[in-house]
């Protein structure tokens, strides 16, 4: 395992300061709320909640198919989570309908292809070629926070990708300033007292040297089947659960750019004969696919080659638009 080391903490007198009454407000949206909107709160504030947005059967179901890997996993002695966290990795091997239901959902979804997509182009001889590439699943995780968690350090989860943010009064068009999506359902109650998520809005505006302040976060209080949107670059962690008898139960994942190593390895992560059974889409969505214009080939072929040896050779990589 590789080792980090830590630097001196920059001075937050540095920078303009901040109070938790100029940051801008957190807003909630219903499930069929406009996309635009949602992603034009996205770029102000950073997250977002979105009311109802997996319905409790299914939240019951997942927790049924993951509930027995909970009662068995391990307590964790770091100082990054506490010791009465519980992480499910590799979430949707555990849960198919967690796949379908939490990782492919069609507002998160959404807001990820406007995030994250990768368009570009290059000359291939005298041939001007557009190439897409499309976002990929970085991880899924169900988390169980117990009581006496202690609060997480507040950091970004675009860290994993050695980003290195500059500061900006207004997000940019072009789309490059964020590596990731987070999206966290609530299967159980998420509130103050059990150690709902806090973040501090519009920090994915900041600049990597400035440190992230306590007082400045919000928490973001979620029922079950309500969803937490965050993008990456946000400032962000667990908080303490000060309660005595109640579990803050999360479903959550990252998506991230296509081209981009995923923080969790996902093809060693996820056993082939589960994924061989999911469906095409998913497989996709998990890293089977092609980046354009050629990243992430097995034996120069698409990356389902490996799930499905009948595709060798098939005609499914895409085509140069010049190509006649």
């Amino acid at each position: 395992m590789s080792t980090t080391t830590t630097a001196a903490a920059t001075d937050p007198s540095e920078f303009a300061p901040l109070t938790v009454d100029s940051l801008p407000k957190v807003q909630s949206f219903p499930v069929d709320a406009d996309i635009q909107e949602i992603i034009k709160a996205l770029k102000i504030t950073g997250g977002c909640v979105i009311k109802n947005a997996v319905a409790k059967p299914i939240l019951a179901q997942i927790e049924k198919d993951i509930r027995p890997h909970l009662n068995s996993e391990i307590t964790w002695d770091e100082d990054f989570f506490p010791k009465e966290t519980k992480r499910i990795e590799g979430m949707i091997a555990k849960s198919p309908l967690a796949a379908e239901e939490i990782v492919n959902h069609s507002v998160y979804q959404a807001v990820c292809n406007e995030f994250l997509t990768s368009r570009n182009w290059y000359w291939s001889g005298s041939k001007k070629v557009d190439t897409v590439s499309e976002p990929q699943l970085n991880n899924s995780i169900c988390f169980s926070i117990a009581p006496g968690a202690w609060a997480q350090p507040l950091h970004r989860d675009s860290w994993c990708h050695h980003t290195y943010e500059t500061e900006v009064t207004e997000y940019p068009d072009h789309y490059n300033r964020d590596v990731g999506i987070g999206w966290f359902v609530a299967a159980k109650p998420a509130t103050r007292l059990n150690g709902a998520t806090r973040f501090i809005p519009g920090s994915h505006l900041w600049s990597k040297d400035r440190p992230p302040q306590e007082e400045l976060t919000v928490q973001a209080e979620l029922q079950p089947g309500d969803a937490f949107m965050m993008l990456s670059s946000c400032y962000h962690a667990g908080s303490a659960n000060k309660t005595t008898d109640e579990e803050r139960l999360l479903f959550s994942c990252f998506m991230t750019k296509g081209f981009l190593r995923q923080e969790e390895n996902q093809y060693l992560a996820l056993p082939h004969d589960i994924v061989r059974k999911m469906p095409v889409h998913i497989q996709q969505l998990i890293g089977y696919k092609l980046s354009q214009p050629y990243c992430g080939w097995v034996d120069s072929d698409d990356p389902r080659v490996v799930l499905d040896p009948s595709l060798k050779n098939a005609t499914i990589h895409y085509q140069d638009k010049n190509d006649k």
